[in-house]
């Protein structure tokens, strides 16, 4: 197992995560995944927020352009055409039982938390439930990783290989 590949955030990353999310950000560990400009698109959050609350949401998708495309693609009901991939191809299902795997391995370097023990994010490993957990896993572990983020991705109109951080409601470093 390899320690996932991010630095502690600084506060100047912090503040741009807050202003993307509209709120303080909580129990960020580091930036999973960024921008081709460089500002923050995924943070690891805490297993476990300061408040002492448990948080199973690792991989967190801040960035707001990526956000709304994955609103957008869950408003037009994608969900259900990608957990049909789960029954119909045992490849894909195999795959998204290793992305939960992977998911949970990554997040138990930062603390066991009992209480979300054996969950990982967006339903895995049998279900697909939230897009933004999934396309924020596959964005931070890299292609191939999690096929259903994967997927999102490719059908969103958000690119991370487009800086869109200069669009209304987007924070920029």
């Amino acid at each position: 197992m390899t320690t996932p590949p991010f630095d502690p955030p600084t506060s100047a990353e912090i503040d741009v995560v807050s202003a993307q999310l509209g709120r303080q950000a909580r129990g960020v560990i580091g930036i999973a995944a960024r921008c081709v400009c460089g500002n923050p698109t995924v943070v690891a959050t805490s297993p476990r927020l300061p408040d002492g609350s448990p948080f199973p949401t690792f991989y967190y998708l801040t960035h707001p352009a990526a956000t709304a495309a994955m609103s957008t693609l869950e408003a037009t009901l994608v969900m259900p055409e990608l957990a049909a991939l789960l029954v119909e191809d045992e490849a894909v299902a195999a795959a998204y039982h290793a992305a939960h795997e992977a998911y949970q391995a990554d997040r138990a370097q930062f603390g066991e938390v009992p209480e979300i023990d054996g969950i990982s994010a967006g339903g895995m490993p049998t279900r697909v439930k939230c897009l933004h957990a999934l396309a924020g896993h596959a964005l931070a572990a890299g292609p191939g990783v999690n096929p259903i983020g994967d997927a999102a991705l490719e059908r969103s109109s958000w690119s991370p290989e487009r800086c869109q951080c200069d669009e209304p409601g987007a924070a920029i470093a």
